[in-house]
């Protein structure tokens, strides 16, 4: 599409008029899809498959993936190709089989308020803000195509922008040969798949690079790690590039280009497709979401679901805290602990004889107080109340200072500080 013919639509804040395409009602294609699938199909030919831009009206991450599982669930797609484009206030997006407190910074989290989010898809850990455009892909299963949807956009960048970017063998995609842009994951069934990707346009990059900081933890896993890798936001490319600006050139890249392969069919194909749809992501829209969205917001769901895991850490004990010198130069605190669905399982702690011998001695009563809490900060409140009913008097109720440093250590286990 010409640059002058992508002047005459109208992109705000709250909408996109596009005079090319069919206007048809968003409601109507999602109760029109949500139908049982049939359990043997013969797919349509590529002519008789109609595409739509689906534009989500919420910025809620936990919606918009619960937006994406119920189609996935429910729509068929065998002869109706659906994109969707959506974005969410400040978020991290961890993979399905990820460690959250491996991939994540969550005190900071924590502090900035920024939500945890773990998606249905595998993949790796994704940081979202306004500034990043989030697109979909939904398909028949046998029609699935990754890299179909990558040249897609990868075409929409440089149609409208100039900007030049290439697919690398991980399937993400570069700019200026190394500086990453989006990455990409899926999730599929028997009989229907998605792709999502994330375009980073003008996201916050301090918050980006804080929210997924690499920080000391002695975590040893098989949770799926992510690859980290330099980015760049593409409005420091082309400050042309906003996110309404960029949806808009994907969205009818993806409407002007045939269900099944990759060629510029034109305006003409344009106006034999559906168009781009608001959908609002309520009950009344889709049935059942609220439910699939709850899911997603459980402490259960975003961190219990983590694979097992142990942590490991050592701490050298301040020489004011032995009970002789003779101990001064090697004392170590050791924490260990291994934490399944999220909830500590086994812990041990090796505290050195010097340690020991200044009146520290770390009973069983201690460390049993501590199986079963979440490895966050609730763990450390037991191992505090635990620690002071060892007094004898009653009146004590405050840690002395070896306590405190136990304590210290421990908070910087669970918080992998």
């Amino acid at each position: 599409m010409s640059q002058s013919m992508m002047r005459k639509f109208v992109v705000t804040n709250m909408c996109v008029v596009a005079g090319l395409t069919r206007r048809t009602s968003a409601r109507s294609l999602v109760t029109s899809s949500a139908k049982p699938i049939k359990q043997a199909q013969v797919l349509p030919p590529e002519r008789e498959i109609t595409k739509s831009v689906f534009m989500s009206q919420s910025t809620d991450i936990y919606t918009n993936l619960a937006m994406e599982d119920w189609m996935y669930r429910n729509m068929d797609f065998s002869n109706h190709h659906v994109m969707m484009v959506w974005r969410n206030e400040p978020c991290v997006v961890i993979g399905r089989h990820q460690n959250p407190w491996l991939e994540a910074n969550v005190p900071f989290l924590g502090d900035k308020e920024i939500a945890l989010a773990r998606r249905n898809s595998g993949g790796g850990t994704v940081y979202h803000d306004r500034g990043n455009l989030n697109i979909t892909f939904f398909t028949h299963r046998d029609r699935y195509d990754r890299k179909y949807n990558l040249e897609i956009i990868k075409r929409a960048l440089y149609r409208s922008f100039g900007i030049k970017s290439l697919i690398n063998e991980r399937q993400d995609i570069i700019v200026r040969d190394k500086y990453k842009i989006s990455g990409t994951a899926a999730k599929l069934s028997r009989l229907t798949a998605y792709h999502h990707c994330t375009l980073l346009v003008n996201a916050n990059k301090a918050d980006l690079s804080k929210a997924l900081a690499k920080r000391e933890h002695g975590i040893q896993t098989t949770a799926t790690p992510s690859t980290p890798s330099p980015v760049v936001n593409l409005a420091d490319l082309d400050n042309r590039v906003t996110v309404e600006s960029l949806q808009t050139a994907i969205g009818y890249e993806y409407l002007r280009t045939p269900a099944l392969h990759i060629e510029d069919a034109g305006e003409r194909h344009i106006s034999q497709q559906r168009g781009f749809q608001f959908v609002n992501p309520t009950e009344d829209w889709y049935p059942g979401i609220a439910e699939l969205r709850k899911e997603l917001t459980t402490w259960e769901w975003c961190y219990g679901r983590t694979p097992e895991f142990t942590v490991s850490r050592s701490f050298p004990v301040p020489p004011e805290l032995l009970s002789s010198k003779l101990y001064s130069a090697s004392q170590e605190l050791i924490i260990s602990m291994t934490v399944e669905k999220g909830l500590i399982n086994d812990v041990t702690l090796n505290i050195p004889p010097g340690l020991i011998e200044s009146g520290f001695h770390g009973e069983a009563s201690v460390i049993t107080h501590l199986k079963g809490k979440r490895f966050t900060s609730e763990a450390l409140a037991a191992l505090e109340n635990a620690m002071l009913t060892r007094h004898l008097s009653g009146d004590v109720r405050k840690l002395d200072d070896k306590e405190q440093f136990v304590a210290k250590c421990f908070d910087q286990v669970v918080n992998t500080v």
